[in-house]
């Protein structure tokens, strides 16, 4: 009630508010804003900035939210990801919570729910998303969740920490005609990064990758080396750059042939003009070659392959696994190595390619290649990169060496090596399909048959053929923060263009709060727990009234304790008065 007289209150605009008064604007153009502190007697203080709220009011007129019924049947459909976290074995209680309110406000706006899951509650270790476009998927996978069920449209697991996460950037032959289509139509900052790279190109990337799927001379022009590598280049780099504002952030990188190249760049060891520049002569030199070298895959080790080699015409292309070997180079020579090993019965793949690629058929193109590669400016590396040319971490030194990318085109690429090397937990394929998620995963088998088990490894592509890219990108997501990765997931939601996402304009709304457990650890409360005086620090009095004693600090004195009842010592049952 009265203003402290250490304080010059005339100093400032503070006052001591002695009994209520109106939460009025201190200035029209700015929101009210109150400071609420609180001392308490144990020495813990709290000090919490109110503002006020954001009108909500809509005016007449306004467009129902999006997620209501009222327009249900002409929003667009788009998968959203419901984020849930709990801990001491929550998860339960929390689905089944939010599926009861879910189910009992059919009103309720699915965008705004999706998002106060992800902007409103704390993370807990152990994780759940579901990954719903309308509510009967997500009352289905709540339920799933709530019953200990598999769903397809459900990832569960606990985060861990420690753990390391590698990118992998796929190769030529993952291409495919529309690879990014869907993510490029609705998320702008994946549409921002391939276009920038499309930009730098002489040709329009878009035209090629984005033409009718029945394009018989689109799909034959993709299919050609001087277009196949720009357009992975591009897809790959706005892979990155999606999954970057997502804040999903690599440990290490790793890229098989062209895929190094865009390891590199986004790790910054080349601008993205430099980057093209170098992309883009790559491709159209080795477009200019010869056609009609050949490429198998054999099931053979390394040390199998290489004495049957003819250094003039055939040579190791890629080892990308302890017995998984590319031959490539003339096709008379291939063959030869082919039916050696078709003779033991193992099993032998030719590669529909145009050109022998890492073998000596290579060799006239690298002089020019050379030429391009030494005008380009080289950057340090903020990201570790595994070299698939060595095998091993790439020093800044040599990824700044024009002829470690002259010998890079030439060179087998030892993807095998780079697994063994990059020593992640969680892996994810950047590129159109699974084809490196399926060689990494060999990779890493062999190796957890040898050195013991890997049960929390993941190794997950970011697109498959033939499933919606938007939901193959969020599922990956999902896989890595329920393992514990960090994910921006309010980005996630509202990142989607206008056009095709219901989380457009979406606000956070109230839902249920933790269900906690409620579990009692008080003691209990019985004659038994009480009588050892030494589980609660006392020791025995040794006196007929006083039943226990405790020192005090520094040999103070001592406080003695006891109980008097008439009932509990017989005597004194003489001795009551009144």
């Amino acid at each position: 009630d009265e203003p402290s007289s250490h304080v010059d209150w005339s100093a400032g605009e503070i006052r001591l508010l002695t009994e209520n008064v109106p939460w009025v604007p201190s200035s029209p153009d700015r929101p009210r804003r109150a400071g609420v502190s609180s001392f308490g007697i144990s020495g813990t203080n709290a000090h919490v900035i109110l503002e006020q709220a954001p009108d909500s009011s809509e005016p007449e007129g306004a467009d129902t939210a999006v997620g209501s019924p009222a327009d249900a049947a002409t929003a667009p459909s788009r998968v959203l990801p419901w984020v849930l976290t709990a801990a001491g074995g929550g998860l339960v209680a929390q689905a089944t919570r939010l599926a009861e309110f879910v189910e009992a406000r059919p009103e309720l706006p699915l965008a705004d729910a999706a998002l106060a899951l992800a902007t409103t509650r704390t993370v807990l270790d152990e994780r759940a998303v579901v990954l719903a476009d309308d509510r009967r998927r997500l009352l289905s996978g709540l339920a799933a969740l709530a019953e200990g069920r598999e769903d397809t449209h459900v990832v569960r697991n606990t985060a861990r920490t420690g753990g390391r996460t590698a990118f992998l950037f796929a190769g030529q032959g993952s291409q495919r005609l529309g690879m990014g289509r869907e993510l490029y139509e609705t998320y702008p900052v994946f549409a921002e990064a391939f276009d920038a790279v499309d930009t730098e190109l002489s040709f329009s990337l878009r035209e090629i990758l984005f033409a009718a799927e029945d394009d018989d001379e689109a799909v034959d022009r993709l299919n050609r080396t001087e277009f196949a590598q720009p357009a992975l280049f591009a897809l790959e780099v706005a892979l990155f750059r999606l999954l970057e504002s997502w804040g999903v952030r690599p440990d290490v990188l790793a890229g098989h042939s062209i895929g190094e190249i865009a390891a590199a760049h986004v790790a910054g060891v080349w601008s993205l003009a430099d980057a093209c520049r170098l992309v883009e002569a790559r491709g159209r030199l080795m477009q200019a070659l010869p056609e009609g070298g050949a490429m198998v895959a054999v099931q053979a080790s390394e040390d199998e392959v290489l004495p049957l080699l003819d250094p003039v015409r055939v040579g190791i292309a890629a080892v990308n696994g302890p017995r998984s070997v590319v031959v490539s180079g003339e096709a008379g020579a291939v063959e030869e190595i082919a039916d050696r090993f078709r003779a033991d019965g193992r099993k032998v793949t030719a590669l529909r390619v145009s050109h022998a690629f890492h073998s000596p058929l290579m060799e006239p193109m690298l002089a020019e290649f050379r030429a391009v590669a030494q005008e380009l400016t080289y950057g340090q590396p903020s990201v570790p990169l595994v070299s698939t040319v060595t095998g091993e971490i790439a020093s800044a030194t040599e990824l700044a060496d024009p002829e470690y990318w002259v010998g890079h085109v030439r060179r087998p690429v030892r993807f095998a090596d780079a697994v063994r090397e990059a020593e992640a937990t969680w892996w994810v394929e950047l590129g159109a399909d699974g084809t490196l998620s399926a060689l990494a995963e060999a990779c890493l088998d062999a190796a957890e048959s040898a050195e013991g088990d890997a049960r929390d490894r993941l190794v997950a592509p970011t697109l498959r053929r033939g499933r919606p890219e938007a939901d193959s990108v969020l599922a990956t997501a999902a896989e890595l923060f329920t393992r514990g990765v960090p994910v921006r997931w309010a980005a996630a939601l509202t990142a989607a263009s206008p056009a095709v996402d219901p989380a457009a304009g979406a606000k956070a709304v109230d839902l249920p709060t933790y269900a906690f457990r409620r579990d009692r650890f008080w003691p209990a409360n019985s004659p038994r727990s009480t009588r050892d005086l030494g589980l609660v620090g006392l020791g025995a009095a040794g006196h007929p009234l006083l039943g226990a004693a405790v020192e005090l600090a520094g040999g103070d004195g001592v406080v003695l304790t006891g109980r008097l009842s008439a009932g509990g010592v017989e005597w004194l049952a003489e001795h009551v008065v009144g």
